[in-house]
């Protein structure tokens, strides 16, 4: 315990060797533990800063060998917490699939800590002195939140950004994006390293950049409540009822237990009340669009409005994760395909190679997996604002927001956050999606089979919301849409260059003149 004390608050000596002694990579480790705390469901936003700020000390003060290792430690930390809700999808099974549980869990905090990792081994390697050594490593840490979301077909989960998302701060997202948020994170971290004087005690060297930060986060505190003092557009006059049937992961695709959640659906949707649209979550039921002709008018005629649901189909030997939109009568006015799938969980890349010895993606209940939809686009029905749908896993994306022919008014994500248990997933996935809807400038609904369904404004601020396990319904009017916001015509570039130009200064800054004995740039 001693050496690991002594390792956190000593990184000075981190200089030597490539490989660094077992003690400081688990004071590593542990920075990484503290700064997933920022992350719901915890959002102690302030130990993210401060175990961030104590990484970049470190890597800064590290020889380029060994910068490796500590981010990749840290990393490990990070994503070992923050993402644990990936054992969950196993756990579902437990008989078929549990004895993957650990080694997913090891895998994907691996490959998360790697994003960390490499990005910061090459920025050592181009910079000279410990303060450029801090700032390069400080771009590389943003340049990987960012490239997270399209490398590998991308998972922009666990961004240092989103431990702003229940603050005031997270109202810049519609400026910078969620991108933009991690920005104001890694700036707040760096800034008491790049502003040490030496001076004893060590409290005064860091003084004035602890103070930078605090008028960093002063200032972005500020912008938040001053954007959301400003009064939202009207609501439209139109009431969605949103059914959450609480249907459990592992009883979902029962028979009989399918029956009792297929009734909740219907006695919820038929509740006295105004509605003008009935939305189901992701996968509501457990049959095929194409082989339910006779149920469709019975499951409007119930809703007593159009329906919107989650459901699979089929054509011809491809299967879908679809959402269909029913009229009132129950007849299907257009349908949408999920297009970004979960790899492994919705489909197996080279899936039909790999179908042919047994192995096929374990969340798709009909085929070997689904097939990927044509791609973002607009629905519409009579009478009511066009909107976006989003199923699932869509929404940690928020690029898929931006391109679109025309605008929508509103965003609806159907989903299952069954499959994150009741920790730490369901509650970072929604956090998730009220940035989409600040980004966005647009109205958030929300359908989750399980919990947590939400009605978010363009804010990105709950109005209404049905807690994890709770069998019920949400009636409530449509919000209105902001003005298309900065970050939908900039995007995440502002970001990325600022990075890039970080990084750029950073290589360009003269080596420092090393002085007596001090040989640590």
């Amino acid at each position: 315990m001693r050496a690991l004390h002594r390792s956190l608050l000593d990184p000075p000596r981190l200089t030597r060797g490539h490989r660094p002694p077992f003690a400081q990579l688990l004071a590593d480790l542990l920075l990484g533990v503290i700064a997933a705390l920022g992350l719901a469901p915890f959002g102690v936003w302030g130990a993210t800063i401060a175990a961030l700020a104590i990484l970049l000390w470190r890597l800064g003060r590290a020889s380029r060998g060994a910068a490796f290792w500590h981010a990749l430690a840290a990393g490990f930390g990070w994503f070992g917490l923050s993402m644990s809700w990936i054992v969950e999808p196993f756990l579902v099974e437990p008989e078929i699939y549990g004895w993957m549980a650990p080694f997913a869990l090891i895998l994907m905090a691996v490959g998360g800590a790697l994003f960390w990792a490499v990005p910061v081994w090459m920025a050592s390697r181009i910079t000279n002195g410990w303060r450029n050594r801090m700032v390069a490593a400080a771009a590389a840490l943003l340049l990987s939140d960012w490239l997270r979301g399209w490398i590998f077909t991308g998972l922009p989960w666990s961004l240092t950004g989103h431990i702003w998302a229940d603050t005031p701060v997270a109202q810049l997202a519609a400026s910078g994006g969620a991108i933009g948020l991690s920005l104001i994170t890694i700036s707040m971290a760096l800034l008491p390293g790049l502003l040490w004087r030496r001076m004893t005690p060590v409290v005064l060297g860091v003084l004035p950049g602890i103070l930078a930060s605090i008028l960093l986060l002063g200032m972005g505190w500020a912008a938040g409540l001053a954007r959301l003092s400003a009064p939202l557009p009207p609501d439209h006059d139109i009431v969605l009822r949103i059914v959450q049937p609480d249907a459990e992961q592992h009883l979902k695709w029962d028979p009989e237990w399918s029956a009792v959640f297929f009734r909740r659906l219907m006695d919820l949707s038929s509740e006295p009340g105004r509605r003008d649209l009935v939305i189901w979550p992701e996968t509501a039921v457990n049959f095929l669009l194409d082989d339910a002709p006779d149920l469709l008018p019975r499951m409007t005629a119930s809703a007593g409005a159009p329906l919107a649901l989650g459901i699979q189909r089929r054509d011809g030997m491809r299967f879908y994760n679809s959402l269909a939109l029913l009229s009132r009568d129950g007849g299907i006015q257009t349908v949408y395909d999920k297009f970004h799938l979960v790899p492994f969980g919705e489909y197996m890349p080279w899936g039909d190679a790999l179908a042919r010895i047994g192995i096929t993606a374990f969340a798709a209940q009909s085929g070997n997996g689904y097939s990927a939809g044509a791609g973002p686009r607009v629905l519409s029905l009579p009478g009511l604002p066009g909107f976006q749908p989003l199923i699932c896993y869509e929404a940690i994306f928020p690029q898929h927001l931006r391109g679109l022919d025309e605008r929508p008014q509103w965003i609806l994500q159907i989903t299952n956050d069954g499959w994150f248990g009741t920790f730490s997933g369901p509650y970072q996935h929604l956090a998730q999606a009220r940035l989409r809807a600040i980004e966005s400038g647009l109205p958030l609904i929300r359908a989750a089979n399980t919990g947590i369904s939400a009605v978010i404004d363009a804010h990105g601020q709950l109005r209404q919301t049905l807690a994890l396990g709770k069998t019920g319904k949400i009636d409530a009017q449509l919000p209105g849409a902001m003005a298309p916001t900065l970050w939908l015509r900039l995007g995440p570039w502002p970001v990325v260059l600022i990075a890039l130009l970080a990084l750029g200064l950073a290589f360009a800054a003269p080596r420092p003149v090393q002085r007596g004995t001090d040989r640590r740039g």
